[in-house]
């Protein structure tokens, strides 16, 4: 178990929760702090009804990221194609020619909220009540044009999810998810003791009450409440998995990036189902959350073994990714993460005896090297490649090469020849003109 952080940090990480509590004019914020798997730290500020751990706020959009695990235990089971229409399983429904793999990545042009009063305030009934007032007819984009987030996309996945289930989206939520993750403070209504939603007026900083309608089918995209307890367990299956949930191989593939937004470039990204945000070791995975009255953040660094959550009662005032970014920052800078101890390779298999060493491609060197229990490829000391072995076959798991395969050429004496890294020849020495293209030195003019 994770021990809790010191003293001084807990002063450093109060301290930040001070500055964006007054800063953004919340009545409350708490947030929390988890390491290898165990929360280490909580705390809260401002106007905190109850205890800081286990106070409810509504997590608006953290609630996609518990559709998205419905929808990839259906496609884990082979129940859902998410790459077939929605059609296939929902009938003739407005937008059904797109796939659940283009809804969850905010990729199928669908408009960003449903035609009607504004849900997050005003609500929304049945689905099919839903569907008739969007009958697909009012795109905002083309289907795979651009990223544009739609909130309309994740009630659809719920009926989705409903449908292949036979049961409503809360029942699948509440017995394929929070039970066996332990969650039992996150809930579709909110309940004893949670925080109420306000807006701040701009020029007499008075509270303004927020309602809390039921959403209906638009649940899907933001209904769930939660503690800073609960979201620690959440963030420890995003890091983790469970054998009863989602196991840890299919979280890592609904990690994969899918289609960007040129505004936001390479400081934030959209997988399937999970928000990408610049922080970090690197790229922080997880979601922000915002429903009137709240706003949320849940994000874990899967390099770190780290996760941040912090929700706040105000509908403005707390940038969500920026929050946890910086928690996550704060605490690696007072409590560094320790590495592993290194340790002794696995034996090297028989396909790698002959392959490690220098290689030249042209005339650039690079040094394959067996690491832990991967072949690894360097170029200039920078990792680039990285290739296990499958059933004889050396295959790539990570760079340029990732699903390539490297073929050992071998002579008829059985002494390697070249390396075919998909097409392209590694030679002992540079431009070896006995092996294939380029073979011998570049040639002039």
């Amino acid at each position: 178990m994770s021990v809790p952080v010191a003293d001084l940090t807990s002063r450093r990480l109060r301290a930040r929760l001070a500055h964006w509590q007054v800063e953004g004019r919340l009545p409350s914020i708490v947030a929390g702090l988890v390491r290898e798997g165990d929360l280490v730290w909580c705390d809260g500020y401002g106007d905190v009804p109850g205890d800081p751990s286990d106070v409810q706020y509504k997590i608006g959009s953290i609630t996609k990221t518990v559709t998205a695990v419905l929808v990839h235990q259906l496609a884990g089971e082979g129940l859902l194609d998410l790459d077939a229409p929605v059609s296939a399983v929902l009938g003739e429904v407005g937008h059904g020619d797109r796939t659940s793999r283009q809804l969850l990545t905010h990729s199928s042009g669908m408009q960003a909220e449903p035609t009607g009063d504004w849900w997050e305030r005003a609500g929304r009934g049945s689905f099919p009540e839903l569907a008739e007032a969007n009958d697909g007819s009012s795109p905002a984009f083309g289907v795979g044009e651009r990223h544009h987030y739609s909130n309309l996309a994740y009630a659809v996945l719920g009926e989705v999810v409903a449908r292949l289930r036979g049961a409503t989206w809360w029942d699948c939520v509440d017995r394929r998810v929070l039970r066996p993750l332990g969650m039992d403070r996150t809930t579709y209504h909110p309940e004893e003791p949670h925080a109420d939603g306000f807006s701040v007026h701009p020029f007499t900083g008075a509270l303004l009450p927020e309602p809390n309608p039921d959403t209906g089918a638009m649940a899907p995209a933001g209904q769930l409440w939660s503690t800073i307890t609960d979201l620690a367990r959440w963030c420890r299956f995003l890091l983790e998995g469970h054998p009863d949930v989602l196991p840890r191989p299919a979280l890592e593939a609904a990690y994969t990036p899918g289609p960007g937004d040129s505004a936001t470039g390479l400081g934030a990204g959209q997988a399937l189902g999970f928000q990408l945000a610049r922080g970090g070791s690197g790229t922080l995975v997880g979601h922000s959350g915002s429903m009137p009255g709240f706003v949320a953040a849940c994000f874990v660094d899967r390099i770190r073994r780290t996760g941040a959550m912090a929700l706040c009662n105000a509908t403005a005032g707390m940038a969500a990714a920026v929050v946890a970014a910086g928690l996550l920052d704060e605490l690696e800078l007072s409590e560094p993460t320790v590495l592993p101890p290194w340790q002794p390779s696995s034996p090297v298999p028989a396909e790698l005896h002959d392959v490690l060493g220098v290689w030249h491609w042209g005339a650039t060197t690079l040094v394959l090297a067996w690491e832990g229990s991967t072949l690894v490829t360097r170029r200039g000391g920078l990792e680039i490649y990285r290739h296990v072995v499958r059933d004889g076959r050396i295959v790539g798991v990570s760079g340029h090469q990732a699903g390539e395969e490297l073929r050992v050429v071998r002579r008829d004496d059985g002494t390697v020849s070249h390396l075919d890294l998909a097409t392209f020849v590694l030679t002992r020495t540079p431009y070896d003109p006995s092996a294939p293209i380029p073979g011998g030195p570049p040639v002039e003019g």
